[in-house]
């Protein structure tokens, strides 16, 4: 799958563009609209909002906070069995220290990550900022053709280029889970 990006100044336009390509067989969990306009967005029908926890880089610098938070740790209970201080106070402190080390510097990779925009997003912060909006749909090789002829109807929307799009077995389960969300549950 490869992740093709869009601007437009209109949510109606892309609300037009989303049931379209839905239509035409591109999956509700393959489309994602980027928005400062979170109001905007939820009172169109078709347009699929990004989470607001997704906007930002939460799951990465947590990753990265639990990764130094770990190395903090096994530096630690280093520290204890080399210096023989265990002997001495026993590894009661030193275990203490090590999870609290742990867990400080996941809580704040997490934190500096919910102040961070994601990464993928960074470079429409501008276009954002402007008013306008990001319309990105996560396309296999197959569905291609079917984005070129969606796309081409709307000359006011504006290409802003490609990325890594979420893996196909991620789109299928949300897809699946919205299903059995919606049709078992109602």
């Amino acid at each position: 799958m490869k992740r093709h990006y869009f601007i437009s100044d209109s949510l109606d336009e892309l609300d037009s563009i989303e049931q379209k390509l839905e239509n035409r067989g591109v999956l509700r969990s393959q489309i994602h609209v980027l928005s400062k306009d979170d109001a905007g967005v939820e009172t169109h029908k078709h347009l699929h909002n990004i989470e607001s926890v997704l906007k930002f880089d939460v799951v990465h610098g947590t990753m990265l906070g639990a990764i130094t938070g770990l190395v903090l740790a096994i530096v630690t209970l280093a520290i204890g069995e080399y210096t023989n201080l265990t002997a001495t106070y026993t590894w009661t402190p030193f275990i203490f220290l090590a999870v609290a080390l742990f867990g400080f510097s996941t809580w704040f990779g997490g934190y500096h990550g919910i102040q961070t925009p994601h990464k993928d997003f960074k470079i429409f912060e501008g276009e954002l900022d402007a008013g306008r909006h990001v319309f990105f749909v996560d396309i296999d090789k197959d569905q291609k053709n079917i984005l070129k002829e969606v796309v081409s109807a709307h000359p006011k929307l504006r290409k802003a280029g490609t990325g890594t799009s979420t893996p196909r077995w991620v789109v299928l389960g949300q897809d699946k889970v919205v299903d059995i969300a919606t049709h078992t549950f109602p």
